[in-house]
């Protein structure tokens, strides 16, 4: 249950961090390449092709680390025992 919530975890928060670099990265992209703006071009490329993709690929990717994050959290044991004192 607690892979499971880390992966949506991961999800949503790779999918907001990805959108925003898909904005940033279609602006850049404007910029570059000189993209026309006429009757909203730029924008419309910015926020129906850059940031979905970069959120699908955000998303994919922080639910990917969160799941490995966890499974591997999951085979770690949390608590040692203490060190055993040796006998002088």
């Amino acid at each position: 249950m607690k892979i499971a919530l880390l992966v949506l975890l991961g999800l949503l928060l790779g999918a907001l961090g990805g959108a925003a670099l898909g904005i940033g990265a279609g602006l850049a992209w404007v910029e570059i390449f000189n993209t026309t703006s006429f009757e909203g071009y730029s924008g419309m490329l910015v926020f129906f092709t850059f940031m979905p993709l970069g959120a699908a690929i955000g998303g994919l990717g922080g639910a990917l680390l969160f799941g490995v994050i966890a499974i591997r959290d999951a085979e770690i044991a949390i608590e040692r025992e203490p060190a055993r004192r040796r006998d002088r």
